[in-house]
């Protein structure tokens, strides 16, 4: 059995069931989720194709585009249809952001604990304000 460090801070490894309760830094939690958002954006990308060939093909394929928002496509309703571009708005500003995180961490080699913080903070903010500024216009109201 290894001999825990001299600091006196045990490390071990958490078990599955600890998952929801174990507190990740900022910097966990988007990196977490920018992996999340690239899947939902990998996941959606036939909803993502369908929605611009309708918007693009012609003045009668642009109606159905819009009225999917209005009265829904097929069974699914327009409230549900929105709350997955919603979340697709999401996805894209999230893992925009972080990407762009990403790339100023590698090209200045600076990266501090407290930098990295205040970087995954932002990053969160960043694109949960942005997402709700784009879902108030998708939902209407303004």
């Amino acid at each position: 059995m290894a001999t825990p460090p001299r600091s006196g801070a045990v490390h071990r490894n958490i078990h599955v069931t600890q998952i929801l309760s174990y507190r990740l830094p900022p910097a966990g939690v988007v990196s977490i989720l920018h992996r999340i958002s690239g899947a939902v954006m990998f996941m959606l990308l036939p909803f993502v194709i369908w929605l611009f060939d309708t918007s693009v093909s012609s003045e009668g394929s642009y109606e159905t585009f819009t009225s999917a928002f209005v009265a829904g496509i097929g069974f699914v309703p327009a409230w549900f249809v929105k709350l997955v571009v919603l979340a697709l708005i999401w996805a894209y500003l999230h893992h925009a952001i972080a990407g762009v995180r990403h790339l100023w961490m590698d090209a200045t080699h600076s990266v501090t604990k407290a930098q990295g913080h205040s970087t995954a903070v932002a990053t969160l903010a960043l694109s949960v304000i942005l997402t709700l500024a784009l879902g108030a216009k998708l939902f209407g109201l303004y």
